[in-house]
């Protein structure tokens, strides 16, 4: 079983990254509020490639490779 499996969808993983790190900003621009905290969770998902949540319940937004014959 693998700890970190790939189940998340290239654009997927951009958009939590994007949104992380505009989270985490905040603490840059002044805002220092729990913004900060929850905007690493979408970043470390987004460069991982592996939503725990996903794994938990078994889901993927990755496409299926082709099965060669």
């Amino acid at each position: 079983m693998n700890l970190f499996p790939t189940n998340e969808h290239r654009v997927e993983r951009a958009v939590r990254i994007v949104l992380g790190l505009a989270l985490v900003s905040q603490v840059f621009t002044g805002l220092h509020s729990a913004w900060f905290a929850l905007g690493i969770v979408p970043l470390a998902t987004g460069l991982l490639g592996s939503c725990p949540l996903y794994t938990l319940f078994g889901w993927s937004t990755c496409p299926v490779p082709e099965k060669k014959a």
